[in-house]
């Protein structure tokens, strides 16, 4: 999804350094501004169709980074991190569980998309940014499959109810 990212790995490896790359799916945090806008009443809106994601929390993978950081065996090594995959429906209806209530995910082309969160604010130049992101999404670039969170952490990753349950008390004590 990001083609720096791409060309800094292989950098890095011409160089012969040692090397362990963490890969970092998709944070859960990235999607604080939706789970507010639930919480208030607002719909799911997302142009991701049946894309899956590994959402997970930024401190789980700040737990993955410690560990290979201290831990010894991760010379010369890529970490693909992913929680489970889940579609953009998958996690509303997990958040819908945690909140109590259901709330509606309502599906629109990347050009409404664009529209939708050109009128919550964003600017010009972060538009296309996030439309990408949901065209990625869609189009499968998340969608990584594997253990090595739970190799590397040595635990699962903190399960997406419990994920969303600490996102949603954070929200709730800055209200």
């Amino acid at each position: 999804m990001a083609p720096p990212h791409v060309s800094t790995e292989a950098a890095i490896i011409k160089t012969g350094i040692p090397y362990s790359f963490l890969r970092n799916n998709w944070y859960l945090e990235n999607e604080i501004g939706s789970i507010q806008a639930a919480i208030e009443g607002a719909p799911w809106v997302t142009s991701a169709g049946t894309g899956k994601v590994g959402w997970a929390l930024q401190q789980d993978y700040a737990d993955a980074v410690a560990a290979v950081l201290v831990g010894n065996g991760h010379e010369n090594t890529v970490y693909e991190l992913s929680g489970p995959l889940l579609t953009q429906e998958e996690l509303v209806s997990a958040l819908g569980f945690v909140l109590g209530k259901e709330i509606p995910v309502q599906h629109v082309s990347d050009e409404k998309y664009g529209e939708i969160v050109k009128g919550l604010g964003l600017p010009d130049f972060v538009i296309p940014i996030v439309v990408g992101i949901q065209e990625s999404i869609r189009n499968g670039t998340l969608e990584v499959e594997n253990s090595d969170f739970e190799k590397v952490l040595g635990r699962p990753v903190t399960p997406i109810i419990e994920s969303l349950t600490k996102i949603v008390q954070a929200i709730s004590q800055t209200k």
